[in-house]
This record gives C-alpha cells, sequence and structure tokens, in this order.
C-alpha cells in the first residue's frame, strides 16, 4: 500500500510539472527564459517564441519604416538590461496569442516583480489596452498616472517638448489622454478614455472628440464599450 501511494504521488509530481510546461493556454501560465529583448515591450525565449506584453507600449525603436521615436532606445535598455537572461513566469489572460502568433503575457521576475507594471510606472512606457486581456487595466492606469504626475521618464521628456522657448508653445497634453496616438489594432476603432474624474466614456470614429482623445482601451463595438463600464459622451 506504502509503494502504492508514493508511486501515485509521483505521478502527480509528473502530471502537474508537464502540465506547467504545457502549451500556452487561456488564463494559465508558464515558465521561460527570455533569450533576447527585441525592443522595450516585446523579447524572445530560448524556445523562438515571441513574446508581447500585455497592456504596455514603449516607443518605437525597430518598427520598419519607422523612425526611431523619442525615449525609444531608453525603454529598449532599460529592459534589455532588466530582463536578457532571465528566467520568468510568463501569465497569460483571455487571448494567449496574438495576430502575429506572438505571445501576450504578464511577465514576472522571480523575485515577484511584475514587468509591466514596473515599465509604465517607472516612465518607459504608456498603456495600450485592448481587450478582451484587461485583467489588470485598472492597475496599469494608475501606474501610468503616477508616472505622469512625477514626471517620470518619458512624461519628463514630454514636457521638455512642449516646452521650448524658441519656438511657437504646443498645447500641453490633457490630463485625459494619456495613452499613445497609435494606430488601433485590427477590427477595434472605438476609443476608451477615462477621464480626471473617472468617468469612462467611449468615442467611435467621426465623433467630434475621436481625432483629440487618446485611446487607453479600444473596443470593435459600442456594446462591447458598454460592457466594459464606458458610456457615450453627454451632448
Amino acid at each position: 500500500m506504502k509503494h502504492v501511494t508514493i508511486y501515485l504521488l509521483a505521478l502527480v509530481l509528473l502530471l502537474s510539472a508537464c502540465g506547467a510546461s504545457g502549451k500556452p493556454e487561456a488564463n494559465g501560465e508558464i515558465d521561460a527564459v527570455i533569450k533576447r529583448v527585441v525592443d522595450g515591450d516585446t523579447f524572445e525565449l530560448d524556445s523562438g517564441e515571441k513574446v508581447r506584453m500585455i497592456g504596455v507600449d514603449t516607443p518605437e525603436t525597430v518598427k520598419p519604416n519607422h523612425p526611431v521615436e523619442p525615449y525609444g532606445k531608453e525603454a529598449s535598455n532599460y529592459s534589455k538590461e532588466l530582463l536578457t537572461g532571465k528566467k520568468v513566469k510568463l501569465k497569460f489572460d483571455v487571448e494567449p496569442y496574438d495576430k502575429y502568433k506572438r505571445l501576450l503575457a504578464y511577465v514576472y521576475m522571480e523575485d515577484g516583480t511584475f514587468v509591466n507594471e514596473k515599465l509604465i510606472r517607472d516612465g518607459y512606457a504608456r498603456i495600450m489596452t485592448i481587450p478582451p486581456n484587461v485583467a489588470q487595466a485598472d492597475l496599469f492606469l494608475a501606474a501610468e498616472r503616477e508616472a505622469r504626475e512625477q514626471n517620470r521618464g518619458l512624461w519628463a521628456l514630454e514636457g521638455k517638448q512642449t516646452d521650448t522657448p524658441k519656438e511657437k508653445a504646443k498645447p500641453k497634453q490633457s490630463k485625459n489622454n494619456t495613452a499613445a496616438d497609435t494606430a488601433p489594432p485590427e477590427g477595434k476603432t472605438i476609443k476608451g478614455n477615462i477621464n480626471s474624474k473617472g468617468d469612462k466614456i467611449y468615442h467611435v470614429p467621426g465623433s467630434a472628440s475621436y481625432e483629440q482623445t487618446k485611446a487607453e482601451m479600444w473596443f470593435a463595438t459600442e456594446e462591447e464599450a458598454q460592457q466594459a463600464g464606458f458610456r457615450a459622451p453627454k451632448r
């Protein structure tokens, strides 16, 4: 009986180990080793798979036919120093892969550091929340607002760029508009923004405030936006 118990325990441990290193799945997690960092928000595992961190958008450095964006090199170097060669835990949300077959993950270091949040809070990335991967959206929003209020990283640089004495002053970015003005994800063109009062408002293409609104979240339909707690702007 004792031998049977030991055998069953060993079998359970073996199956658990296989599950921990198995194929990525919704709301699952895997352990991995980072081989190289591509840019601030993307890296490659020793398995050859590429990973795009959920919810963060660092300035571009390697996008084809696209110039290196301000603070892009700093963000890329920061991620390289932090992540290259490190063992990490990748946690997945609803969609483990994007359309480019990259893994979409929340990244945790061995000491528990939540890398996605750290990049935002330290001012190396803006938030870019794309449903349905929204589990940490509120945490990321709070981290970005703290970084902006403390003028960390790219937020300090933005202040210098908009306050140049030799040029005509440019209008400062509204506190309501916190995310990068990036192209919308495929099929999601409705912008979601949370203003300084905490009101969640969505803007459809062609509406009065659409162009000047910086998207903190993207939605495919108004129904999707409403389900996430957003409302249409007051008229």
